[in-house]
């Protein structure tokens, strides 16, 4: 059954609002996928503040368009889905890769991220990145290396004299 002309206004509109408060988009190729595939992406998706949307090309062109966004979907092979990031630029691109890992009938085709259209090799390398935690546990680590080495030489030497004189004591 076709679209009646209000119901593609609708979806023009979410996409619409979606694309606004988006900070990133990954663009995917559903084409294959299951419906009970399609729910357990979307269910991982929205426990990492994530949304994909399904929609017809020219609908999802009319609403790059509509947000000044230069990008037109026809490009891309295959049923096309969106997957809008809310909250961290890293977790829609992180979240379809794990998925395609598993189910190869999704693919990432690109991403839209800080303004500009990223080709399938950069997503791919921006959604291995470990997360945000873990590189900030990274970083603390390497601040305080320095200092809890040089707190283990001071340490060293006085473990050393307190040998010395328990060794001069016996």
């Amino acid at each position: 059954m076709p679209l009646t002309k209000d119901r593609k206004q609708e979806i023009v509109k979410d996409l619409k609002e979606s694309i606004e408060k988006q900070k990133s988009m990954v663009f995917v190729s559903v084409e294959g996928l299951k419906a009970d595939g399609l729910l357990e992406l979307r269910n991982k998706l929205k426990e990492n503040d994530c949304r994909l949307m399904v929609s017809k090309k020219t609908l999802m062109n009319i609403a790059l368009k509509e947000n000044n966004i230069d990008l037109n979907v026809d490009d891309l092979e295959g049923q096309v889905a969106l997957v809008f990031g809310f909250k961290d630029e890293v977790m829609p691109a992180k979240t379809a890769y794990e998925f395609s890992k598993k189910n190869e009938n999704l693919k990432i085709l690109g991403g839209y991220l800080e303004e500009k259209f990223r080709e399938v090799n950069e997503i791919i390398t921006l959604a291995q990145i470990p997360p945000r935690n873990e590189l900030l546990a990274k970083v603390v680590g390497s601040i305080s290396a320095p200092v809890s080495g040089f707190v283990n030489v001071l340490h060293g030497n006085l473990r050393n004299l307190v040998y010395v004189l328990n060794a001069i004591k016996k």
